[in-house]
């Protein structure tokens, strides 16, 4: 990997640019893609608050986009039981070791691939109830793993909602989460002022795709959506396991 800071933070912004582009088509994306690059280029310590700096950034992009279709019930419901999840997981990555952060989000990454695919063949319809309690568990796993979109894109999904509607109450209630492990890493010391330049920088170029996204939203087809999401999984994990081992 370059050392030029430069290159490194062009190749950053580059990626950003990408992920942005692909989490404002698919509602996710964005962290599974530049995740891999901020722990080759920062490590996996710093990568994880960086990447919380940027989550924010990108979910608020797609809440502007899509301001006036989120449905604030589910959103709410979602974020009730997240969280605090989202806290206590935040909490439980600070003391594990770096390898273990890196072989733990490519096998999730992986996990993810048929996993998904398995609760999307069942259909399972989600009530509020349903989604307080997908946002404890998602909340929890999303402080431990940084992100998980993949997770849910279903749950959202189960809730009956598509397309502008989905992408922005998803946004709005993966907000609350982040905001909440962006507390918790700030209250630890792990978000330093010179990680959250890092995460400024770097989730600049995820708005700045997410925008140009909602230009060709309404085209994606549902197929070309799960090949997408599917392969962003797959390349990222098997990229933090290759970083886990080197």
């Amino acid at each position: 990997m370059a050392t030029d800071p430069l290159l490194i933070y062009a190749l950053v912004l580059v990626v950003g640019f990408a992920a942005g582009t692909v989490s404002g088509i698919v509602g996710t994306g964005a962290t599974i893609i530049l995740l891999p690059v901020l722990v080759l280029v920062f490590g996996p310590r710093e990568a994880v608050p960086i990447m919380a700096v940027v989550a924010l950034m990108s979910n608020f992009a797609k809440i502007t986009s899509w301001w006036r279709e989120i449905d604030w019930r589910a959103c709410s419901a979602y974020a009730l039981g997240g969280v605090p999840a989202a806290a206590l997981g935040a909490r439980t990555l600070l003391v594990l070791p770096e390898q273990a952060v890196d072989v733990a989000l490519g096998l999730f990454f992986l996990a993810m691939v048929p996993g998904r695919r398995w609760l999307a063949a069942r259909n399972i319809t989600l009530g509020y109830g349903g989604m307080a309690a997908a946002g404890a568990v998602i909340g929890f796993l999303t402080g431990i793993v940084v992100s998980t979109g993949p997770l849910s894109v279903p749950a959202f999904a189960a809730h009956g909602l598509v397309k502008g509607a989905f992408i922005a109450t998803e946004a709005a209630g993966s907000l609350a989460l982040y905001i909440s492990k962006a507390v918790t890493f700030r209250e630890l010391g792990a978000l330093p002022f010179d990680i959250m330049v890092k995460g400024l920088i770097s989730g600049s170029s995820v708005m700045a795709g997410t925008y140009t996204a909602r230009l060709i939203v309404e085209r994606l087809s549902v197929t070309t959506f799960q090949y997408l999401l599917d392969g962003v999984m797959l390349i990222s994990g098997l990229v933090l396991l290759y970083a886990a081992v080197r």
